[in-house]
């Protein structure tokens, strides 16, 4: 029982470290001052209140997985691995060093990865893969908020979208 509980905690504490090392990189006056956003853009506290459902539910869908003891688990929870990480690197290259456009490419491959995972969860369980699936909704929303922000911002469409 004490080894199936410490396997939660550690994909939590994952999840935490991933959390932590993302805010490092202060938003500041950058993205919420001169950025301009679109209209639908989330406030901060259900920015924040957001993420840490999808990350909550991240961390038991990856424990489902490890419970599952099946020999595939960890190629699953390879891939699992890479999405905190790239959300890590996603929050330097937005608000660390103020690159949206680039941002945006690495939360497109932060989608693909978390398809990736939830058909390789799916494969060992189904519930896992239904515990990802908020955190796949939430990050297409974000991903098209990335890219109104860069746009509206100056990034290759503005012109079209008269900022």
């Amino acid at each position: 029982m004490l080894a199936r509980h410490l396997s939660l905690a550690v994909f939590l504490i994952l999840v935490t470290v991933a959390v932590l090392a993302g805010s490092l990189y202060e938003a500041g006056q950058w993205y919420f001052v001169q950025a301009t956003k679109p209209s639908w853009a989330p406030q901060p506290w259900l920015n924040s209140l957001a993420w840490a459902i999808v990350y909550l539910l991240m961390a038991l869908a990856a424990w489902d997985v490890w419970l599952t003891g099946h020999y595939d688990r960890l190629k699953a929870l390879g891939w699992w691995v890479s999405i905190p990480v790239l959300m890590v690197v996603w929050s330097a290259l937005m608000f660390g060093f103020h690159r949206p456009g680039w941002s945006w490419l690495v939360l497109t491959l932060v989608i693909a990865l978390t398809v990736m995972c939830i058909r390789a969860f799916r494969a060992l369980s189904r519930e896992a893969s239904y515990l990802m699936i908020p955190g796949l909704l939430w990050m297409l929303f974000f991903w098209a908020n990335n890219f109104a922000i860069w746009n509206l911002s100056g990034g290759p469409l503005a012109s079209y979208l008269g900022s």
